[in-house]
């Protein structure tokens, strides 16, 4: 079998899934990569020997012998870097989100359909162990038919992942609310079968507002870390340093849904407690399960053979089963993995661009609603021909 020949638009922060996809003699190999940053592309040099590492992102949108490409740059530069891409005929994946405005979302989708070239979207939580074992269960009815849904999301490592860089502006992520979220509210969906019609929020910058600790305006982002590279030794949260000179996102957040099949959902997000984890809580109207841990060791624990008090033991545990390594849990190789099938045959694919232009339809919805007092917010329905374009597996016949 030939390789797939990759090019790669950006080598930053989700590097990592470049590398990923660089299988050469097994399928794939990373041929061209673009990047603006003279250190990336050092970075890319070292990482792929051979390739054509670039600064202007048309050897890899428009350049000759490149069969599917990955969109891995800052968020609001997805719309039109994939539409170039998907115009020029070749397979794209996104880095989720999809972008940062449902309008840039719904153009993506648009210029997918009418040029039938293949659209993919990186929501690799869909991938992760943990919500496969948790979506198993709920299929099987272990907790009869989902009523409610409960995500808390610690973001242990808030000040130096989300405030010291272009994430702490609004006018790059919209908001943590849409930056941050998109993989929960889109495992929210897929858990409770449905999507969102109306949202609720509040949220605040409670913590990393107040830090005077800035960056001077064009000064490059520093490596802080401490040796050993452990991040949590920032702690508490104002021993940060180094931070973004503009913070306008909030850094906690809470949430509150209506899907389209009835059940409630709730979301919080807070971005300096001294843990990192996700938490998700799925109630049915016969049990409930809840996951501990998301990664190597996790457990997804259900209670639904009686009811009673407080009682720490369930009346079952399933241990999420370990994977063969890779980044988020496991789940990155199994993404690329799909995404590569994807690119060479099409078909079916367990990420959705329905879905995940659904997640940032929620994310900038609910960001309208905290910023101006809580106001219920209505999420837009997406034109009922894309839903059948993408649906139908984005197949010819689902062109017209």
């Amino acid at each position: 079998m030939t390789d797939l020949r990759i090019g790669v638009l950006g080598f930053g922060l989700r590097g990592s899934l470049a590398r990923t996809a660089h299988r050469p003699g097994r399928g794939a190999t990373v041929t061209t990569v673009a990047d603006p940053g003279p250190q990336a592309r050092a970075a890319a040099a070292a990482a792929f020997p051979g390739a054509h590492v670039t600064a202007d992102p048309r050897a890899v949108t428009e350049g000759p012998g490149i069969d599917a490409v990955l969109v891995l740059t800052p968020d609001h530069t997805h719309a039109d870097l994939a539409c170039r891409t998907l115009v020029a005929g070749r397979p794209v994946f996104v880095e989720k989100p999809l972008d940062i405005s449902v309008e840039r979302c719904d153009e993506i989708l648009r210029t997918a359909r009418a040029t039938g070239t293949r659209l993919y979207v990186g929501h690799n939580m869909r991938h992760m162990p943990v919500v496969r074992t948790m979506r198993a269960l709920i299929a099987a009815g272990a907790i009869g038919r989902v009523r409610t849904v409960w995500v808390r999301h610690f973001v242990g490592h808030g000040g130096d992942w989300y405030f010291k860089d272009w994430h702490a502006e609004r006018r790059y992520t919209t908001g943590l609310l849409l930056q941050k979220a998109a993989h929960d509210i889109d495992v929210l969906h897929w858990l409770a079968g449905a999507y969102t019609d109306d949202v609720q929020a509040m949220g605040d910058l409670m913590v990393y507002g107040d830090n005077p600790h800035r960056r001077a305006p064009g000064e490059s982002k520093g490596d802080d870390r401490p040796p050993g590279g452990q991040e949590d030794s920032h702690w508490p949260p104002h021993t940060q340093r180094g931070l973004n000179p503009v913070i306008d996102v909030e850094d906690v957040s809470l949430l509150n849904l209506r899907l389209t099949n009835g059940v409630l959902a709730a979301y919080q997000q807070c971005h300096f407690t001294p843990d990192y984890w996700r938490n998700y809580t799925v109630i049915g109207d016969a049990g409930r399960l809840e996951n501990f841990g998301d990664g190597p060791g996790a457990e997804v624990r259900v209670w639904n053979s009686r009811r009673s008090g407080y009682r720490a033991a369930p009346d079952a545990t399933h241990t999420v089963p370990d994977t063969e390594g890779g980044g988020h849990g496991g789940a990155d190789p199994l993404l690329m993995d799909e995404f590569l099938r994807f690119a060479r045959h099409g078909g079916a694919t367990d990420t959705s661009p329905v879905a995940a232009r659904m997640a940032v339809a929620v994310g900038c919805l609910a960001t309208e609603s905290l910023r101006s007092g809580g106001t219920p917010r209505r999420v837009p329905p997406l034109d009922p021909a894309l839903v059948a374009y993408f649906d139908g597996g984005q197949s010819p016949s689902a062109h017209h």
